[in-house]
């Protein structure tokens, strides 16, 4: 049906952002702030991902793992285990019961339209929204089309028309499947194999590679490695699925175990029998379903940003970051570009930090030691056993974990930094401040932690890369 017969009176706006999820919203928000007319189409919840189905649910499943874990290894405490039932209800409270009236109603009420239903480009400045009751509708951009569409899921050959388990599945998760195979060793399958252990799942991991989270330094896989194994996660490095069956499989709702077993051949030649499976393989952007051809653009032409000067791609559709943080800060950054704000620019690229909520937790940014010397650098590291630190000892009676940070030897910049351990997550600021602010660790080194906190890793950290020491003190270049 074409646009003419199936719409109604077109209307227009400043902007249009398909997609609103945290960056749509922050843009949007951003640009009605000032007086603007910005509208947000979105065929799903009014938050997005994050707030549905990622960040905010699996937090809300972890930290009470967490928790329960350090009373078990803290003396004086008595220990306590996570009520099944209790952290799904929490999990459901954290995000509004999957109920996003209350996030549409402060966007409406704040200036910014909000539009529901699929909207496809179609045309100049033209995008086309056909919601869920068959009705269509044509909105105008007098400026600028923003595309905010998120991820979708890579689906592995061999799983293709087989129902299983995605990331939104195992965070909305309902039915507890009583042997979960995890696909995958990132960020995401680490963290759903934390929680669905913690919830009663047997858990088996089947990892392609030889380590977990590989682009992380090393020892992240080696620490990681023992904790899953001493909870009894069972990890098979070097294994993949080669064939995979299930006969009476349905789809039958978020988080609802998706019919019968699972039969699933490995590169082993072993059979797994599996109640359910949690494919935890990557995410790509969201561009195939926009419509990009109407004005003969492919998904790579937006990825490699060979669009028009009216139409753009943020956060995880534009393929740079799929993390929420970094969507809105990008998204701020257009914001005050399309107002004709002054921008501030970065003098270096801003540095990506990242935490992973497992036990440990695993806190990064910037570049590992791999990765700084395949860019060039010349660096000196420094590493610390968290156990050595007697602020993190006081967290936990058995603390596992390290820090480790790279340093430029030319200008003694923090080039980056990992630390997995107790809480790491909330000191990782830090070292994002002094990589940002190209801040050399020698004036670092006057930065005195608190006694006795976490924190002090930093002390033993710096004294390696600077040379500090009873003897005096030598600067790293």
């Amino acid at each position: 049906m074409s646009a003419t017969d199936s719409t109604t009176e077109t209307q227009e706006f400043d902007l249009i952002v398909l997609g609103a999820g945290p960056i749509g919203e922050t843009l949007a928000l951003a640009v009605a702030q000032q007086g603007l007319k910005p509208v947000i189409v979105e065929h799903d919840l009014v938050g997005g991902d994050c707030a549905y189905y990622a960040c905010k649910p699996s937090k809300a499943l972890l930290r009470p793992v967490e928790v329960a874990a350090t009373t078990q290894h803290l003396r004086g405490v008595g220990g306590s285990r996570v009520g099944a039932d209790d952290l799904l209800k929490r999990r459901d409270e954290q995000v509004s019961n999957y109920d996003d009236s209350g996030q549409e109603e402060s966007l409406e009420s704040s200036g910014v339209t909000v539009v529901r239903g699929h909207g496809q480009l179609n045309g100049e400045r033209t995008v086309e929204v056909h919601g869920s009751d068959g009705a269509a509708q044509t909105l105008r951009a007098t400026r600028s089309v923003v595309v905010t569409t998120g991820t979708t899921p890579n689906i592995p050959p061999v799983f293709e028309g087989i129902p299983v388990w995605d990331s939104q599945d195992a965070t909305s998760v309902q039915d507890v499947p009583a042997h979960l195979v995890i696909i995958g060793a990132g960020a995401v399958a680490c963290e759903a194999a934390s929680w669905m252990n913690s919830l009663g799942s047997k858990v088996t991991m089947l990892v392609r590679e030889g380590s977990l989270m590989s682009s992380a330094e090393p020892f992240v896989s080696d620490i990681l490695t023992d904790q899953f194994s001493d909870a009894g996660i069972d990890v098979r490095f070097y294994t993949e699925a080669t064939q995979v069956q299930r006969p009476d499989g349905m789809d039958q709702g978020l988080g609802k175990v998706k019919g019968g077993p699972v039969s699933i051949r490995t590169s082993e030649g072993e059979t797994l029998q599996a109640d359910e499976v949690l494919l935890a393989t990557g995410r790509r952007p969201a561009l195939e379903s926009i419509n990009l051809e109407s004005i003969g653009l492919s998904a790579d032409d937006v990825l490699e940003q060979r669009t028009p000067d009216w139409l753009h791609a943020l956060g995880d559709a534009g393929g740079k970051h799929q993390l929420t943080h970094m969507g809105k800060y990008q998204a701020k950054q257009f914001a005050a570009g399309f107002l004709g704000q002054q921008v501030d620019e970065p003098s270096i690229e801003p540095p990506t930090p990242q935490v992973v909520f497992t036990d440990p937790q695993v806190a990064s940014v910037g570049l590992t030691e791999e990765a700084a010397t395949e860019a060039g650098y010349e660096v000196v590291t420094g590493e610390v056993d968290f156990a050595d630190v007697v602020g993190a000892g006081l967290l936990r009676d058995d603390v596992v974990g390290k820090g480790k940070i790279v340093v430029d030897k030319t200008t003694g910049y923090l080039l980056g930094a990992t630390l997995m351990g107790p809480e790491t997550g909330e000191m990782l600021h830090a070292a994002t401040i002094a990589i940002t602010g190209q801040v050399p660790v020698s004036t670092l080194q006057h930065a005195i932690p608190v006694f006795p906190t976490a924190s002090e890793i930093w002390v033993g950290l710096l004294d390696q890369v600077t040379g500090w020491s009873r003897t005096g003190y030598e600067p790293v270049t």
